[in-house]
């Protein structure tokens, strides 16, 4: 857990801000405040196109006060222990509310919060930990918290104090309560006090006046729906030294930050924001952390890196103000993509961006090369989505006879500085599944250093443009995988279907090597050459193929899976 300094990213009489799991803390001078998120799971619906997921109703936020009662109304607060890391917030499309480089602290210290007690807030296992530092000859009996939001507020049968909420609880432990001298500490006994009401103080037990005390309680809060604020990862990147990129979306206005573009959570009623977070190579340090979105849904599914550690972002958003930066198109038409890249630090919107047209698009997966132009696939049902030097001018899907959207994938590249398009085209058939979810989409791309462009997908189609095929005609009743490769000014060098259609087949990742040989992966039913396991196992099983640099001949296929479903 980290503590922030308020530079106008919340209200003015703020002076410090934490984010815990599930909570927030706001921290005033005279109290403590507790910003308690929750939401009631839903049934399971389709969220989006892309994958099936679990809904959640609206988000609840409950407040919890803790009052520093008789203390001084005006203690000097400051920051203990600065990090390496630093806070940007990018919140909404008005710039003049951004803020970046904010330090970050790992303590939060009250100085005289009553006469020659000190207050000192810090981290503990995602917990909120505090401690009273008693100077000799100042008296304990002083300390008095009030809190105010609670249903009760009460002992257990711990001997901790539990404020109970609607949503959840917050209970301190027992508290700790030491003195320390010559290299040595002495634990003494204690408890939480009542003083009357939703009044606490501490019970202190014999100690030496003459040396400082210390009262050390530990907050937790615990929620009793257990997963109600719903964070997904959908993407990982992984640069030169080891450090680890992930992007997704989260409903949690607690979601873990470090030196953000965006502090804090701009909204959503069901999937909330979209976030990018960087780790360190060991996994230890958060490196850089930040939402990416405006008030409404926003989410993120891919995400790559460059040599310079530029971190490139793709996914939708439904936000009329999500953040945009030199953008290529700056309004939102429909449910757009948007194409966003992140300086090395995360401090900074090199470009952002939506992408699309009056209906609903989606990016879904991004790649970059060696010169810096953008790669990116996904699905569009819009008719008017932009096409610069395309293979396919337009939209061959549209609404089948349930009512649900069918559309085609697009594949999109943008120059390095996110201002233009080098080539966007639309990819697919005109078939629509009679159950609904005909579309065709694109899933995974890679690019090679000439800047060619491979792209792994779904299709439903029996009609999908194929050119110089391992596979040239559509075979079962199903989705089946798709597989092309486009030049680098966007003309089309190769496409095919890649299996027999089973159900909900889908393609999940695809690489391509120095030598331009591709790498395939998904689930579903495919040709196997030289398998390490030549038939599934289960009903359905992963699969994992190596086509060669002409995409005409499969190296190796093989499943991968065991008797149930992979």
């Amino acid at each position: 857990m980290t503590f922030v300094p308020n530079r106008g990213q919340t209200d003015p009489h703020v002076s410090f801000l934490a984010q815990g799991g599930g909570y927030r803390v706001f921290f005033t001078p005279t109290e403590i405040v507790f910003a308690l998120r929750h939401r009631d799971r839903l049934a399971g619906r389709r969220a989006t196109t892309r994958d099936d997921d679990v809904s959640f109703g609206a988000p609840k936020t409950e407040v919890l006060r803790m009052k520093l009662i008789g203390g001084n109304p005006e203690p000097t607060i400051s920051g203990g222990e600065e990090l390496p890391g630093k806070a940007h917030y990018f919140i909404g499309n008005d710039r003049s509310k951004w803020r970046t480089n904010v330090p970050t602290y790992a303590t939060v210290e009250y100085r005289n919060v009553y006469p020659r007690i000190h207050l000192t807030f810090r981290g503990n296992q995602g917990s909120v930990a505090y401690e009273f530092v008693v100077e000799p000859g100042a008296d304990p009996a002083q300390i008095k918290l009030a809190f105010e939001g609670a249903d009760r507020v009460g002992m257990d049968a711990r001997r901790g104090l539990v404020a109970h909420l609607p949503g959840g609880s917050v209970r301190q432990e027992q508290p700790l309560v030491y003195q320390d001298h010559d290299g040595s500490r002495r634990v003494l006994s204690g408890s939480h006090a009542s003083r009357g009401g939703n009044r606490f103080g501490f019970q202190v037990g014999s100690y030496d006046p003459s040396k400082p005390l210390v009262i050390d309680p530990t907050l937790v809060y615990s929620t009793y729906l257990g997963g109600g604020v719903s964070d997904s990862a959908a993407g990982i990147a992984v640069d030169a030294e080891g450090n680890a990129y992930l992007a997704g979306h989260t409903a949690s206005s607690d979601f873990p930050t470090a030196n953000p573009v965006q502090p804090a959570f701009g909204g959503g009623d069901t999937r909330g924001d979209a976030f990018v977070t960087k780790l360190s190579s060991d996994g230890s340090a958060l490196l850089y952390s930040t939402y990416l979105g405006g008030r409404d849904n926003d989410e993120a599914y891919g995400i790559a890196v460059d040599s310079g550690g530029n971190a490139y972002v793709t996914g939708r958003t439904l936000s009329t103000d999500f953040p945009t930066v030199n953008p290529l198109q700056p309004n939102r038409l429909g449910y757009d993509a948007f194409v966003a890249k992140l300086s090395p630090s995360g401090s900074a919107l090199v470009y952002s961006t939506y992408l699309g047209g009056d209906a609903e698009d989606e990016g879904w997966a991004i790649a970059v090369d060696g010169a810096g132009n953008a790669h990116v696939t996904g699905y569009t049902a819009s008719a008017d989505f932009a096409t610069v030097n395309a293979f396919q001018s337009s939209n061959r899907g549209g609404s089948d006879s349930s009512g649900d959207l069918s559309g085609d994938a697009f594949v999109a590249k943008l120059n390095p500085e996110g201002t233009a398009l080098v080539y966007s085209t639309f990819l697919g058939g005109s078939t629509s599944s009679p159950y609904g979810f005909g579309f065709d989409g694109g899933i995974g791309i890679a690019a090679d250093s000439a800047g060619n462009t491979y792209v792994a997908g779904r299709t439903y189609a029996s009609d999908f443009p194929v050119q110089k095929a391992l596979q040239p005609t559509k075979q079962g009743s199903g989705h089946s995988v798709f597989l092309a490769k486009f030049n680098s000014d966007g003309s089309l060098a190769y496409s095919s279907y890649f299996g027999a259609g089973f159900g909900y087949l889908r393609s999940g990742g695809i690489a391509v090597d120095g030598a331009g040989r591709v790498y395939l992966t998904g689930s579903g039913t495919v040709p196997t050459v030289n398998a390490l396991q030549p038939a599934p196992a289960g009903e359905i099983d992963a699969f994992l193929a190596k086509l060669d640099s002409t995409g005409c001949s499969i190296v190796f296929s093989t499943y991968l899976g065991g008797r149930d479903n992979d």
